[in-house]
């Protein structure tokens, strides 16, 4: 008997959802960092085992949207709900409540198996621990709770066998030796975005989107050419930084990354772009891959 199904991760944003994935899946696909709307995109990453595959699905922090782009996100998070044959609601230690009253409504009235995971508790003491998990237990009596530490991979086995459990009898839906649903560009994009989440601060990582026009592969070496479009020309002046310095850094460690994650050279070109209120822009929200839905 093969079991496969679709299993999608909700919840606030910074909770730990990208590092869990990553976690089951051992690979790097979302990218981390401690700023809130790292993940704009819904992301599938897939566990193949002999007899089970399960098709995880990362989404955006659940946020009550303030621009074009951010409605595009909580699509993706819509979305989420409408096929997963098994959700999981992450929280973290010292939450009180999901920031959309409407999304929690849906996640009490799930016709799914819900998983609820606290997660962060390597942060918290015993007493909290057990004041938490009471107060989850009570608001969410139709799910089954899991304390875990998706970081130092506390919990996550029981958890990812829970979720085979649980799989609907059904053949793969994807081949067995594909690890996610996006092509290699977007990796690469989304690579050089957690550097620019990193090392820039205010305003500046939620202005910025990557394009990557070039993507040349040979036997030894990936050359690269990617442009980093930015609303205004002062944040262009910004990216770039003194002499170019700060634009470098950025080139620099991602292409360590990306070495990593392509397991050869890469050549990475770096450029920045003035694109005005591209986050507003119906057509270039589509041309970065957000209003497809």
């Amino acid at each position: 008997m093969h079991r496969a199904g679709f299993v999608n991760i909700i919840g606030n944003p910074n909770v730990g959802k990208s590092t869990l994935m990553n976690a089951f899946i051992g690979e790097k696909l979302s990218i981390i960092t401690s700023k809130a709307q790292t993940t704009r995109h819904r992301i599938l990453g897939i566990v193949n085992g002999d007899d089970f595959q399960i098709i995880l699905s990362d989404t955006p922090g659940i946020i009550k949207p303030a621009y074009e782009l951010q409605s595009s996100m909580m699509d993706f998070v819509k979305s989420a709900f409408d096929d997963a044959d098994i959700l999981i609601y992450m929280v973290e230690i010292g939450e009180k409540e999901l920031k959309d009253k409407a999304f929690f409504e849906k996640i009490e009235s799930s016709k799914v198996p819900v998983l609820m995971l606290l997660n962060k508790i390597d942060t918290s003491n015993q007493a909290q621990l057990e004041s938490q998990a009471a107060l989850w237990q009570q608001n969410l009596p139709n799910a089954e709770f899991f304390p875990v530490s998706a970081l130092e991979g506390f919990n996550v086995k029981n958890v990812l066998d829970r979720i085979i459990d649980l799989l609907p009898e059904s053949p793969a839906y994807f081949p067995k030796d594909q690890l996610t649903d996006k092509p290699e560009r977007f990796f690469v994009n989304e690579c050089i975005r957690e550097k620019i989440l990193i090392h820039y601060k205010k305003e500046i990582p939620y202005a910025v989107e990557v394009l990557t026009e070039e993507f040349f592969e040979k036997e030894e070496i990936i050359r690269l050419r990617s442009v980093i479009m930015v609303e205004r020309e002062t944040q262009k002046g910004i990216i770039i930084g003194h002499k170019g310095s700060a634009l470098k850094r950025v080139g620099v460690e991602a292409r360590k990354d990306l070495e990593k994650f392509f397991g050869k050279q890469v050549y990475l070109e770096l450029y920045v772009k003035v694109n005005k209120n591209w986050r507003s822009n119906q057509s270039q929200l589509k041309r970065f891959g957000y209003n497809s839905m």
